[in-house]
């Protein structure tokens, strides 16, 4: 189910990178160091007390396991057109799920909150597992909350009118997905998704678009899906090379207890490659189509997951979108970062009206980046962003593509 509220976990879903740590020393390596440092003194093999002393000292020392993973926490502010002003407290563990595994890309498990000064609030939890040398990959998801956001409308004519209806939308979402690795690097699995909520109309001053159906009532969406994925980035957290590539869908329907039938299909291809030293330049292109009765939140919606930034999420939405961008990145000194991006987009209601000029919806921006975790390059971003008739400012764990 496609709600405002999925956005409290975007930042957990982190695709990680391999992960590389120190071997444990061996104890009886350790034993044979002290006994030849002994002989080697011309000492008898009775020791002396001192001598035990240091030698016991020394293993325990040596004993002593090197991090099995990384800590990011961060308390995110947020400035949203959609939501209002607010923070984002967010904390993820970074770790091999596997102790002795050395092909898989660590796992990672995190909890995300949510306060703005608007009334939304809820809370997620959320992790990717990988697992048996990258054989499966294992993504799971719950979150919970209230959102007030305002709707537009539907097609770009209603997001342009700027007539806004403010929603209140209380509800819950579980997701969960499992991938299997087949041949050529390509994993694929199935996934399922479950939601309920209650969306209820806010007080309002002027002209609004029409109201939707169910306003009051409860609404359960569900779902079941197919997951093809391609990943050649060597880092997953600050990809210098490499594509991503991967096509979901995702089937409502009555017969698994679902209010509406509709099918959501999504398509993602993003490129990597550096330019010189410590400068990254990458490219994203984004797909989606919706067939079927979806209500308005089921169908593609502009702005949300960084698709694209510079607007609010939910005033332009459709049956389709497309929309593509292009990101350069560089690493300074300090562990300081800046990005700078480009891109344009825009929704549809079906195939003959692509590609209109007057559709358009371009987006321009940058900003600093920090590393939270220089281990993995786990970055927090800032990003100013200027679309058609609007702005907006956002932080976030990890790049945007």
């Amino acid at each position: 189910m496609k709600t405002p509220l999925l956005s409290l976990l975007a930042l957990l879903l982190l695709v990680v990178d391999p992960d590389s740590y120190a071997a444990t020393p061996n104890r009886d390596d350790c034993c044979i160091t002290t006994q030849a440092a002994i002989q080697e003194s011309g000492q008898t093999s009775q020791p002396s007390q001192s001598t035990e002393t240091k030698t016991e000292a020394e293993k325990k020392k040596k004993k002593k396991f090197p991090p099995r993973g990384a800590i990011v926490a961060a308390p995110l502010p947020i400035v949203s057109p959609a939501i209002g002003a607010g923070i984002i407290p967010a904390v993820g563990y970074i770790f091999p799920f596997g102790k002795d595994d050395k092909i898989s890309p660590p796992s990672t498990i995190g909890a995300a909150g949510l306060i703005t000064n608007n009334g939304s609030s809820g809370f997620g939890l959320g992790a990717q597992l990988f697992m048996k040398e990258n054989k499966y990959q294992v993504t799971s998801l719950y979150v919970h909350g209230n959102v007030d956001y305002n709707l537009y409308g539907i097609g770009n004519a209603a997001g342009n009118a700027d007539f806004k209806l403010p929603l209140a939308q209380t509800g819950q979402f579980y997701f969960v997905e499992a991938l299997r690795r087949i041949p050529w690097q390509f994993f694929i699995g199935l996934r399922f998704s479950t939601g309920d909520s209650v969306i209820t109309v806010r007080p309002s001053s002027g002209e609004t678009p029409v109201p939707p159906a169910d306003l009051g009532l409860h609404t359960t969406l569900r779902a079941l899906g197919l997951h093809v994925l391609r990943d050649t980035r060597p880092n997953h957290f600050y990809p210098t090379t490499g594509t991503f590539t991967q096509f979901t869908s995702d089937f409502f329907a009555q017969a698994l207890g679902s209010k509406y039938t509709f099918q959501s299909y999504k398509f993602t291809f993003n490129k990597y490659g550096t330019v010189g030293r410590n400068q990254v330049l990458a490219y994203n292109l984004y797909n989606c189509n919706t067939g079927g009765d979806p209500p308005f939140y089921g169908n593609c919606i502009y702005g949300t997951n960084n698709e694209l930034r510079g607007y609010a999420a939910g005033r332009y939405l459709d049956r389709y979108m497309i929309a593509t961008q292009l990101e350069y990145r560089v690493s300074l000194p300090k562990r300081i970062g800046l990005a700078a991006f480009g891109g344009i987009g825009e929704v549809f209601p079906g195939g003959k009206e692509i590609f209109r000029s007057n559709n358009i919806l371009p987006s321009i921006g940058g900003g600093p980046r920090f590393d939270l975790s220089p281990k993995y390059h786990v970055n927090l971003r800032a990003d100013f962003a200027r679309g058609k008739g609007s702005w907006t400012w956002s932080m976030g764990v990890g790049e945007a593509f």
